[in-house]
């Protein structure tokens, strides 16, 4: 498991962070404060307070080079 801080301050920045992550098949989590969400729910993000950076696990991945490349837009 990898974590890293990511800021999605914008609702297209939401749909192209969740449309970037559907394309692995590795669980992701959003973490802020005592909440977490599934990265890939679009739902589940804007419940969370995006005027802050939040910090996403990416967990078991093989390709994680890959995914951290394709996530470098997001974070801080």
């Amino acid at each position: 498991m990898k974590s890293v801080t990511i800021f999605l301050n914008s609702i297209d920045k939401v749909k192209s962070f969740v449309n970037t992550l559907a394309g692995f098949d590795s669980d992701f989590d959003l973490i802020s404060g005592r909440y977490v969400i599934d990265a890939k729910s679009i739902m589940g993000i804007f419940s969370l307070d995006l005027s802050k950076p939040i910090e996403l696990c990416i967990h078991d991945s093989d390709n994680m080079d890959e995914i951290l490349e394709k996530l470098k837009p997001y974070m801080v």
